[in-house]
């Protein structure tokens, strides 16, 4: 038996250690380390709790196993069974050896997070009672992972610091969203599913930006229609959310994620304010006249709306009312382009006529026919 600093040396059967739970599911090439190993050895021993859980060194124990190895030498340290201490141990094998795969990462960087908030709120009750003698509820400093005391700034930073070595945490989140949505099982069965497509996508390489653009547009579309099928909501609501439904759906194939995200956010928003019918609006709404870019706007994402419809389908389910809508909407727009064209054919007559009397502009008419 040696003894260390911290540790302790002890020959240990390789049956007698635990895996117990841990983030990594894939191991990577086992094969070229235990060649490694059978070459040159050992070099650093395996580390586990006194009560034999395997704290660093699940690929070198994966190799020794390969290799038929019964019994080894390893490293047992004491205060190692805090949990806190443990994950960080794990990464710090992770960051030596093969690194995370994303969504590893982001359920370590997730549960790291929530044990650095517990143990800064343990170390602040701490410091209100003094010593640990005087505040049997606090766990005073970790034995082995004591770095929280040189850290500042929120969990998030501090977790994502911890696990990836750099201190932002957007990725991790974006992650983690997913996941969530991916494992809640009272959330809609197609949206599930689609978060679990999505964590395949990055796993594969992915985008995780991309992804996370993806899932909340579905999210959004999502509540439009739920809001749009709901006979509690008011009459504006169910119809702006049917619109906007249908107006991220007709844009999705030419629009790129992260603006199709925001499409689908403004629609919801409307949709949710949109709380009387275009029929019950007050006058002074009504005469508030948009600017000429709204009205150049309308008329591009309307552009061959015809074609994008059955008419057949459209004339099976739609109802009276909405019919009766179309229809006045559809009497209100023929009025208006009908004006629309008296006025710019009188525009266009008094261009002619101010043209007619101008005497220079008469002599050059002249000059050309002599010409």
């Amino acid at each position: 038996m040696t003894n260390t600093p911290g540790h302790i040396e002890l020959e240990r059967s390789i049956d007698s250690i635990r895996i117990g739970s841990r983030h990594r599911t894939d191991l990577g090439d086992i094969d070229l380390l235990a060649a490694s190993i059978e070459r040159q050895g050992l070099l650093q021993p395996i580390t586990v709790t006194p009560d034999g859980t395997l704290v660093c060194g699940a690929r070198r124990l994966a190799a020794l196993r390969q290799l038929g190895v019964r019994k080894l030498n390893v490293w047992v340290r004491s205060g190692i069974s805090e949990q806190l201490t443990r994950l960080l141990a794990e990464q710090d094998e992770n960051a030596l050896h093969k690194a995370l795969n994303p969504t590893e990462a982001a359920t370590l960087y997730r549960e790291v997070k929530i044990l650095l908030a517990e143990d800064a709120s343990r170390r602040q009750e701490a410091s209100r009672f003094g010593s640990e003698k005087e505040n049997p509820r606090s766990d005073g400093a970790a034995t082995v992972a004591a770095p929280l005391t040189t850290l500042s700034g929120d969990a998030r930073a501090q977790a994502a610091l911890f696990v990836t070595g750099r201190r932002s945490y957007t990725t991790l989140e974006r992650i983690g969203d997913l996941q969530r949505i991916a494992a809640d099982q009272s959330v809609d069965e197609e949206l599930r599913s689609r978060a679990g497509a999505e964590l395949a996508l990055i796993q594969d390489g992915g985008s995780v930006s991309a992804s996370h653009h993806r899932m909340k547009t579905q999210v959004a579309v999502l509540e439009l229609e739920r809001l749009a099928m709901d006979p509690a909501q008011p009459a504006g609501i169910r119809e702006a959310s049917s619109m906007g439904a249908t107006r991220v759906q007709t844009a999705a194939p030419m629009t790129a994620d992260a603006d199709l995200e925001r499409l689908a956010q403004d629609a919801l928003a409307r949709a949710k304010t949109a709380t009387k019918s275009k029929k019950t609006r007050s006058p002074a709404t009504a005469d508030a006249k948009l600017p000429v870019r709204s009205f150049v706007f309308l008329w591009h994402d309307l552009g061959g709306w015809w074609l994008r419809y059955d008419v057949e389908v459209i004339s099976a389910q739609l109802t009276d009312g909405q019919l009766a809508q179309f229809e006045e909407t559809l009497a209100g727009t023929i009025a208006f382009a009908e004006q629309l064209r008296r006025m710019r054919d009188v525009s266009l007559d008094q261009v002619s006529s101010r043209q007619a009397d101008d005497p220079a502009q008469e002599a050059l008419r002249h000059l050309d026919l002599r010409v």
